[in-house]
C-alpha cells in the first residue's frame, strides 16, 4: 500500500468511493476502470494495490422482496453470503484501488473490487440460478458476477448490477478501525433483467429495478 500525506484523511474512502460513486465515471468517455480517458495519467492520491475486507451489505428494498414474490421467487444465499433481517453480506475478499484527484482524470477512481466465494439465488419449482463471484468497477460504477442455472454456468462474467452513488450519504468512521458508506442504490441490469426473464418464463423483472441500499464497510 502506497499512500502520500494528502491522502490520509480520505483513505478509509478510496474503496468505498470506487465501490459507490456513480458519479466518479462518465460512461460515454470510459467503458473500462482500467482505460483513463487521458493518455498521461496524473501522479494518484493513493494506491490501495491489496484490498482487503470487512464486507459489502445490501438493505433488500420492500418493492424488491414484493417483486419476488408476485414472481414466486425464493431468495436465498450462496458460499459465505448472509441474509439476515432483509439484509445481504457478501465478504470483500481481494481486489485493487487507485485514487486520483476528482478532475484530473476520468474516471477518478479505478480497480476492481472483488466478493469471490459467495452470491446469491434465486429459485422458482425445479430452476435456480445463482449469482456469485461478484466483481466490482469502480470506474464504471458496475457490478458484474458469475451467473449458473441448475449448476449449469450460464454467463461466466455478466453485468449484473448497477450502482447509483446519487443517494450517498457522507463518510463515517466505524470501530475497529473501519470506514463505513451507506446509501448507495443498487438496481438491476439490463442484461441480468433480460436473462432472469428468459430463464423464469416472465417479463416482470424490469432494468433499474431497486434492489436495495448498500452499506460498505472496509478495514483503513
Amino acid at each position: 500500500m502506497k499512500l502520500n500525506r494528502k491522502a490520509v484523511m480520505g483513505f478509509g474512502a478510496i474503496a468505498i468511493v470506487g465501490l459507490t460513486a456513480a458519479g466518479c465515471s462518465s460512461e460515454s468517455t470510459s467503458t473500462s476502470s482500467s482505460s483513463p480517458s487521458v493518455s498521461a495519467s496524473p501522479t494518484p492520491v493513493a494506491v490501495v494495490d491489496k484490498l482487503t475486507g470487512v464486507n459489502t451489505q445490501v438493505a433488500l428494498d420492500a418493492g424488491f422482496v414484493s417483486a419476488l414474490e408476485s414472481l414466486k421467487l425464493t431468495p436465498g444465499v450462496v458460499g459465505s453470503a448472509t441474509l439476515a433481517d432483509g439484509t445481504l453480506t457478501f465478504p470483500i475478499t481481494g481486489g485493487e484501488v487507485t485514487y486520483y484527484e476528482p478532475g484530473s482524470i476520468d474516471p477518478y477512481v479505478q480497480g476492481m473490487i472483488k466478493h469471490n466465494g459467495s452470491g446469491i439465488s434465486l429459485t422458482s419449482g425445479k430452476t435456480t440460478v445463482e449469482l456469485t463471484n461478484f466483481d466490482i468497477d469502480p470506474g464504471t460504477s458496475k457490478l458484474y458476477g458469475k451467473v449458473t442455472a441448475n449448476g449449469k454456468v450460464a454467463v461466466e462474467r455478466a453485468y449484473l448490477f448497477n450502482l447509483d452513488g446519487s443517494t450517498l450519504m457522507p463518510l463515517q468512521t466505524g470501530p475497529n478501525n473501519t470506514a463505513i458508506l451507506e446509501g448507495t442504490r443498487v438496481l438491476i441490469s439490463p442484461d441480468a433483467a433480460a436473462l432472469l426473464n428468459e430463464t423464469f418464463g416472465t417479463d416482470a423483472v424490469t432494468d433499474e429495478l431497486l434492489v436495495g441500499i448498500a452499506k460498505i464497510t472496509i478495514n483503513t
